[in-house]
């Protein structure tokens, strides 16, 4: 056999992990509560506030921002793709069990953190972030829409909204922490494709 034969080509060690709709989804979804997250803390940091300053323009691109933060998600449904990604993370199965308890112990074995497509770590993420977004919806039209509700109410859902929003802060803060750890799985959401090995250590029930 020739050389070229013998010795396997990158692309060929490379598999498709996510198309160009989960690519997109995820891509406008970061921007979006991207912008949220930095009006939020023009909003609420006074120094920050000072800095900026136009309050006005802030409240309305946070505002606009919010209630256009679940139309990515909405619109990847159009893409059966995305769907077919969003069962993989609403399913949770035994060996997600196994892998949250080599998280809590901080085993980092491959072989003690089974996982499918996405791992446990990923799926509680994505439900977690899934419900805060909608309660941050609906307590931000609670506070837009003053006139349609009693002071009560109003007064409950900014003490919601704000602490939920300094808990997403965090969050996000932790999420993007790990991405910047694992730079295959940052090339797999900017290329769509990630290296065999690296699926076959990080992902081992996955079958692409």
């Amino acid at each position: 056999m020739s050389l070229e034969t013998d010795t396997p080509t990158p692309h060929a060690s490379r598999i498709r992990r996510f198309g160009r709709a989960q690519r997109w989804v995820h891509r406008a979804t970061a921007a979006l509560m991207g912008v949220c997250v930095v009006t939020a803390a023009c909003l609420y940091v006074p120094q920050i506030a000072e800095l900026v300053g136009r309050r006005e323009l802030v409240v309305r691109v946070h505002e606009w921002a919010g209630l256009a933060l679940p139309v990515p998600v909405l619109a990847g449904l159009a893409s059966r793709a995305f769907r077919a990604d969003l069962r993989f993370l609403n399913r949770f199965g035994p060996h997600d069990r196994v892998w949250l308890r080599a998280a809590l112990r901080r085993d980092k074995r491959s072989a003690s953190r089974p996982a499918g497509k996405f791992n446990a770590g990923q799926k509680v993420y994505a439900a977690w972030i899934a419900g805060a977004t909608l309660v941050m919806l609906g307590t931000g039209l609670l506070m837009w829409f003053t006139h349609l509700t009693p002071i009560q109410w109003r007064t409950s859902a900014t003490f919601v909204h704000d602490w939920l929003a300094l808990t997403i802060g965090i969050v996000l803060g932790g999420h993007i922490g790990m991405a910047l750890g694992d730079p295959e799985a940052r090339r797999g959401l900017r290329t769509g494709k990630v290296s065999r090995d690296w699926a076959d250590r990080e992902h081992p029930l996955w079958r692409p």
